[in-house]
């Protein structure tokens, strides 16, 4: 019997926590926030104390910040530490030993090896993708993981395509960026991360964006849209992912994460956060429509609902914070 970080956990069984619920907007947002939402669900601890960074999200020009929990606030809020771990050998023989010693590693994998992306990726295309190993077993060639919203298992051809068993031999394989988290012996209390959360909270607003990052977009959005409905119809669907949902799917969990914090204090904060979210979401509708039919114009105005509510967002913060 192998060895898992999570021993209880099957994938035929897991029950997704609530923030992955198919009746919200962006019932997926990104792999690596994604997968610690179940992880730390799995610790049983809140993930909803960790949402309060996704105030710092920017536009950067040609996306919204992937936004991604900082690890010291990980530390801050649960006691787990996370540091990267080096690859010097075959990936699976590092795994392997950390999940025996009872830490989880997150590794970058192609995502055309991973069934749960049936439809997407899967034996389509390759794409970057983060997953937090459970259980390897590499005799029985199978991996329990977590990733995106869920909690999955792979094996035979798939396992080998995840670990590059498939290269000819003496060909140099890729080495992927790998994190390893080391859990405490007794996780924080609900207390602490209560506590926690509203001191970070306080420390991400002051890290916010000097201005308003959608307003920012809305001004390039038009053009920007314009250019890429002279490419492939399949890369609408890859700047779509990296703007309107990374920006979409931040706000609801900002809005989720104030609600669980004080849903009276930040209830206005709540309101336009989730918004912006709304907009986004119907605003990706219209984009596709927009390349559909070449027509551009209605775009101009389309995000201005969604700044409106960045700027009343961040007044409204700024008054139940001081």
């Amino acid at each position: 019997m192998t060895k898992a970080v999570f021993p209880g956990l099957d994938p035929a069984t897991y029950v997704p926590h609530a923030l992955h619920a198919s009746e919200r907007m962006w019932p997926e947002t990104n792999c690596y926030v994604d997968l610690w939402i179940e992880v730390l669900a799995s610790l049983g601890v809140a993930p909803e104390a960790m949402l309060g960074f996704t105030l710092t999200q920017d536009f950067e020009g040609d996306q919204f910040t992937f936004f991604k929990v900082p690890l010291e606030d990980l530390e801050d809020l649960y006691g787990i530490k996370v540091t990267e771990l080096a690859i010097y050998d075959t990936v699976e023989s590092h795994v392997a030993e950390q999940v025996n010693r009872g830490r989880l590693c997150l590794v970058e994998m192609d995502s055309f090896f991973m069934p749960d992306t049936r439809g997407v990726g899967y034996r389509q295309e390759h794409g970057k993708t983060t997953v937090a190993v459970n259980r390897l077993d590499l005799a029985g060639r199978t991996m329990d993981y977590f990733h995106n919203g869920g909690f999955f298992r792979v094996d035979g051809e798939d396992f080998d395509g995840l670990f590059q068993h498939h290269l000819p031999e003496g060909a140099l394989p890729f080495l992927p960026y790998t994190e390893f988290a080391k859990f405490p012996g007794t996780p924080h209390t609900a207390a602490h991360q209560r506590t926690a959360a509203k001191r970070l909270l306080g420390r991400h607003f002051a890290r916010r964006p000097d201005a308003n990052p959608i307003a920012a977009f809305a001004s390039v959005f038009p053009d920007q849209v314009e250019a890429i409905a002279e490419r492939p119809f399949g890369f609408f669907h890859k700047y779509a992912f990296n703007t309107l949902r990374q920006f979409g799917a931040n706000f609801e969990l900002l809005a989720s994460h104030l609600t669980w914090l004080a849903p009276q204090q930040f209830e206005e904060a709540s309101i336009q956060a989730l918004k912006i979210s709304e907009t986004a979401k119907t605003v990706q509708f219209q984009l596709a429509r927009a390349v559909t039919r070449k027509k551009f114009d209605p775009l101009r105005s389309a995000l201005d609902p969604a700044a409106e509510a960045w700027d009343k967002l961040i007044g409204a913060l700024g008054e139940s914070l001081a």
